[in-house]
């Protein structure tokens, strides 16, 4: 392995982390925003709240850390996304500061109108950010980013079928993340809530299995690269994905860790065999890693602060979600009481 293709490696772990915690975060605002406004619908959102509120803005430490080492490292393709792909990306911006703003404010407003008002931010943002998120990938694997200064069109490049359908599977894959880790985390504080939440994580596990059926089929026709790497060489990886994906469905009720394992084993393979379906290039037949990659020196310090940063940022997270995970971190509000669970 060159120090180039180390450095792609580290990018996509740093990826890999943010689409497991951060899409966790993101359908957790999904289902805020399918909560419903009656009683329950209250007592959902303050599950979510209660459940992501220690922890959530942790998460984009993983995001900062990808444009980091993307810019430093492979500026080439650094610049042709940010580029050519500066609406989504834009969109996405906005949508994780508004998200932040609505689930800020949310908690502190004064009048109910208000609190009305940021919720509905956060749960929108949280619909909206990782669906153009997924427009992103999905322009990068369609080879509608080429090399150069804004050299894709700003939107065709992600108005498409591969992106849409790429957008639907990121907030899909979201909503069934949280869902599972929801049902996990209820059986702590809101036990009422618990079948609540798993029926929602089969519902967005089969949905989200649907969606990357036909996305298969789009990628097929209009992303033949990626498709022939996903049904190749990756196709262990994706079998692996599809195996997590059902036996964490099927671990639901028996409890414990054992869901929450196999659920994110199936977003973390899912993601690597992606990996391998676009390797040995950064942007699809256009750009390979050894071709964009800066110099020497420069990918020699990129490697050397990524081990800095596991050693200082890794425990510092693990220790911040042990604490969260035993209701040692101050919450923004407390859980409601427990309310029956029929009707849930």
């Amino acid at each position: 392995m060159s120090t180039a293709e180390a450095v792609a490696a580290v990018l996509w772990l740093a990826a890999t982390f943010y689409a497991v915690f951060a899409g966790a975060d993101f359908g957790a605002g999904f289902w805020d925003l399918l909560s419903g406004r009656d009683g329950r619908g209250e007592r959902v959102r303050a599950a979510i709240t209660h459940s992501i509120g220690p922890v959530w803005e942790a998460n984009h430490v993983w995001l900062i850390f990808v444009l980091v080492v993307l810019w430093t490292a492979f500026s080439a393709a650094f610049a042709a996304i940010m580029s050519t792909l500066f609406i989504p990306l834009s969109l996405v911006a906005l949508g994780i500061v508004l998200r932040g703003a609505g689930f800020a404010f949310k908690g502190v407003a004064a009048r109910a109108r208000g609190r009305y008002v940021a919720d509905r931010l956060f749960a929108l943002s949280s619909l909206l950010t990782p669906f153009f998120m997924g427009t992103v990938v999905g322009a990068i694997a369609a080879g509608r980013v080429p090399p150069g200064n804004a050299a894709g069109d700003p939107v065709t490049s992600w108005l498409n079928a591969v992106s849409l359908v790429t957008g639907a599977l990121f907030v899909a894959t979201g909503a069934y993340l949280a869902a599972v880790f929801l049902t996990h985390d209820s059986r702590r504080f809101a036990p009422d809530l618990v079948a609540y939440f798993r029926r929602r994580a089969l519902v967005a596990g089969i949905l989200g299995g649907a969606i990357a059926v036909v996305a298969m089929f789009v990628y097929r026709a209009d992303a033949p690269y990626i498709y022939e790497g996903l049904t190749g060489d990756g196709i262990p990886l994706v079998i692996a994905s599809l195996l997590c994906g059902i036996a964490a469905l099927l671990l639901l009720r028996r409890g414990g860790h054992a869901a929450r394992v196999a659920a994110v084993g199936a977003v973390v393979t899912m993601v690597w065999a992606w990996a391998v379906a676009q390797y040995p290039y950064l942007l699809p037949q256009t750009l390979t890693i050894e071709a964009g990659a800066g110099v020497s020196t420069t990918l020699t310090w990129v490697l050397v602060v990524f081990v800095v940063a596991v050693v200082v940022v890794v425990p510092s997270l693990f220790l911040l979600f042990a604490l969260a995970q035993r209701d040692l971190v101050e919450e923004q509000a407390e859980t409601p009481p427990v309310i029956s669970e029929e009707g849930a």
